[in-house]
Parts: structure tokens; C-alpha cells; sequence
């Protein structure tokens, strides 16, 4: 499993970017081995953290390639006043089971 967390400074949205995020929105949910996105705020409310689970490097990288997220991609300083994404794989994911999340919850390393 991998994610994708783009983390980012809102700037000023306009019509163009409100229908550039519902395409890609539609298109990561059409994406085969796309499994579901979480976002986090920072709590003086500056910073963004929008994070995208993925089954495979593959479903990611085919996600990456959406002629709307290219287009998207082009005009970042347009909507964003600074962004960071950072790629990883998911090795382990573990709790008590009382909060669901999209990564498996390995109950032999809660104690870790």
C-alpha cells in the first residue's frame, strides 16, 4: 500500500480550480486500486494535509498521469500559496480498533 500526501498553504480557489478538483476527485475514485483519502488541517488552519492511499505504486503512478491532474499540476501557484507531496509505502498501520482508516490494523503490533 502507498500514500500520497499532498500537503499545502490555500491560496485563493476560483471556478477553474473548483471544476479541475471535482475531475480529479471523479478520476482518483475511478482509478483501480485507489483505496479512499483522509485530510488533516493544521490548527491554525495555514496548512493542509490531503492524504491519498493507493494499493499499488502503479494505481499512483496512473493516477499521476490524468490529463486533469497534469493540467491541475500546471497551475499550482495559481491556487496554492506553497505545497509539498510526499510519497510513501505503508508498512505497518496498528491501533486499538476503536478509530476505523483505510490501512490494515494489525492487532500483533498494537503493544510496539
Amino acid at each position: 500500500m502507498y500514500s500520497a500526501a499532498f500537503i499545502f498553504r490555500p491560496g485563493i480557489y476560483d471556478d477553474e480550480f473548483h471544476r479541475l478538483n471535482k475531475l480529479i476527485d471523479a478520476a482518483a475514485n475511478a482509478t483501480d486500486g485507489f483505496l479512499g483519502t483522509e485530510s488533516w488541517q493544521s490548527a491554525d488552519g495555514k496548512t493542509v494535509n490531503a492524504t491519498y492511499y493507493w494499493e499499488s505504486l502503479d494505481a499512483l503512478r496512473e493516477f499521476s498521469m490524468n490529463p486533469h491532474h497534469l493540467e491541475a499540476k500546471k497551475q499550482v501557484s495559481r491556487w496554492y500559496d506553497g505545497y509539498h507531496i510526499v510519497i510513501s509505502e505503508v508498512l505497518r498501520s496498528y491501533g486499538d480498533n476503536t478509530i476505523e482508516h483505510l490501512t490494515p490494523n494489525d492487532r500483533d503490533e498494537q503493544s510496539s
